[in-house]
């Protein structure tokens, strides 16, 4: 092996180091980004301690909607197989309604309810804001 391969095998050795490298570095800055939610039928699979903090995620049962004291509000949130009963305080998005899609970040309590502090609503790839729905009518 003469010099010219020594020095090619150097070279392609610390550019795979140095990709390594800066992948590695993506990948850990990402990890911090990354917002995955819970349904409720992991909730029951999986036992959370009280302070474990996570996304909740799933739809708005039907008629399940119920206002506390204030702000409060109560609902049951279902992923077609369990349902969890979820308890905010606070103003809810304007796109939150029953039968649509949510996600919440909180706390669950030892009596298995999800106290929220945020609540998100979803929504389809169909969304359009008001003032273009009836634009597009006319």
């Amino acid at each position: 092996m003469n010099r010219i391969h020594k020095y090619r095998i150097l070279y392609v050795s610390l550019f795979a180091l140095g990709l390594a490298l800066s992948a590695t570095l993506i990948f850990y800055a990402l990890k911090q980004n990354i917002n995955v939610f819970i349904t409720p039928s992991e909730i029951i699979k999986t036992h959370f301690s009280p302070d474990y903090h996570f996304r909740l995620g799933g739809m708005v049962k039907k008629n399940s909607i119920l206002h506390e004291k204030g702000l409060g509000i109560r609902f049951t949130v279902t992923d077609l197989k369990q349902e969890i009963t979820v308890r905010y305080t606070g103003v809810l998005p304007d796109l939150f309604r029953e039968g649509k899609g949510m996600i919440a970040f909180g706390t669950l309590s030892k009596q298995g309810e999800f106290m929220a502090t945020q609540i998100l609503a979803k929504h389809d790839e169909n969304y359009m804001p008001k003032k273009y729905t009836t634009m597009v009518k006319t």
